[in-house]
């Protein structure tokens, strides 16, 4: 999950506590309840089952329940605070209030965004077209990865699962279209059916790049066959449960032995961490699997799965009829929504999670004032340290183990709403020119 959809979530959680409709709501509602279902031949219905009865799925999500409704109620107040920031042009370019408002206005111009088709992105598409090389290709691929765009594998900082203090690089297995790697090689007719469904999608979506029907079929089935390369070489979910399976540090010099087809050392600089040090190579096969993939299939295939992969990861902020045939898969075929959400939350959520402290920091002006967070705060405390006496008392603990309970007691961080300090946009560029460049231009800052 991102870090600006991480805050807001946080928010949702915290603030919605101290509103004071929320507040009306009893935490234990006997109407929520179905009487009339017998407790010990279905407790999950005799607690819930009038809440369902009342509380239908709506149509643009897939679950329903309580966080979801208090998202909802979040979702229209962050609405206002967008809605205001952009009709409102006279505050200074570069200010938070700016920025916000110049990305949901670019958003929500769906008549700009009709007109311009894939014109915004063109530049990105013949970048992927004019690549001539393999090590052009590799180039591309960390290019795309910056701009937020699921090619070949994943790379990010995370903690070092041995030395929790320090944050290292990882790299990941990853480059699939559909959500795990079963899902390309289970031979149930469920999966099959899948497969059919998502080799139509990508067909179509080339036929929206502007292919013929037969070209636009082909392209689908070479995509195909390269994410089911990737899908062979990686581990299934439950092999990625062990912590060990997935730890690997190694320096860059082994790593360019463990896969010796692809550069490296011009990946990190091209990625921006030109001596990322020790980092972890959670899945060394797969690894392994992409060096003997850059030198096994032709560099016409790769230009065809990174063409592809970028106009998914672009879709959503493109015309309707990008919107709608990725929502039909992704969102109908997939996830069983029934319907898509409308423009100003799919913005809202965008803007959301490309500037979240920006809008979080506005949200918290209007919404969250410093008591709400203080009494927050001082329930955390209370907890901790009712939980230390409780500690101090078990007689199921051995001494070491409570001094060790205690200390890592103490070392919990405590986190309550906002941080203390905001994250700086002022070098991100956002106008109200293009909504999907804004998109990009945000992956790239993180």
């Amino acid at each position: 999950m991102r870090c600006g959809f991480f805050i807001l979530i946080v928010f949702f959680l915290v603030i919605g506590c101290s509103q004071k409709k929320s507040a009306k709501m009893k935490p234990l509602d006997p109407a929520n309840m179905d009487l009339t279902v017998s407790p010990t031949e279905d407790f999950y219905h005799f607690a819930n089952g009038n809440w369902l009865k009342n509380n239908p799925i709506p149509p643009e999500y897939s679950r329903w329940g309580s966080f979801e409704y208090l998202a909802e109620k979040n979702l229209k107040d962050l609405r206002t605070i967008l809605e205001e920031a952009a009709t409102d042009t006279t505050k200074p370019k570069g200010s938070n209030l700016r920025k916000i408002g110049d990305f949901y206005a670019s958003g929500m111009d769906s008549a700009k965004i009709e007109a311009e088709g894939i014109q915004p992105i063109r530049e990105e598409l013949d970048r992927i077209e004019a690549v001539k090389s393999k090590k052009e290709l590799q180039e591309a691929m960390a290019h795309l990865q910056s701009l937020g765009t699921n090619a070949g594998f994943y790379f990010f900082s995370a903690q070092d699962k041995k030395n929790s203090g320090m944050m290292i690089g990882w790299l990941y297995q990853g480059g699939l279209g559909l959500p795990d790697r079963d899902y390309y090689l289970n031979k149930d007719e469920r999966s099959k059916h899948l497969r059919e469904k998502y080799v139509a999608h990508v067909t179509n979506m080339f036929k929206l790049l502007g292919q013929s029907p037969e070209q636009a079929a082909q392209s689908a089935q070479t995509v195909m066959k390269v994410e089911t390369r990737l899908a062979k070489a990686s581990m299934t979910r439950l092999e990625q449960r062990n912590p060990v399976a997935t730890y690997h540090k190694m320096p860059v010099k082994k790593l360019q032995k463990l896969a010796p087809d692809f550069d490296w050392t011009t990946y990190f600089q091209n990625v921006g961490v030109a001596h990322p040090g020790e980092i972890n190579v959670a899945q060394p096969e797969f690894f392994k699997a992409i060096g003997k993939m850059m030198r096994q299939i032709r560099l016409k295939a790769w230009k065809t799965y990174l063409c592809w992969q970028f106009i998914h990861s672009a879709a959503d902020y493109l015309n309707t009829a990008f919107i709608n045939e990725n929502f039909d898969f992704y969102g109908k075929t997939l996830q069983g929504k029934e319907e898509l959400p409308p423009r100003w939350k799919r913005v809202l959520r965008e803007t959301s999670r490309d500037l979240g402290e920006a809008v979080g920091q506005i949200y918290v002006e209007r919404f969250f004032p410093p008591e709400a967070k203080q009494r927050a705060l001082e329930m955390v405390m209370n907890l901790k340290a009712a939980f230390r006496e409780r500690i101090k008392k078990v007689d199921w603990m051995s001494e070491k183990t409570r001094q060790k309970a205690l200390h890592k007691l103490d070392a919990f961080n405590v986190k309550i709403g906002y941080p203390d300090k905001w994250k700086d946009y002022s070098g991100l560029e956002i106008t109200r020119d293009s909504y999907v460049m804004n998109t990009l231009r945000a992956a790239k800052s993180r």
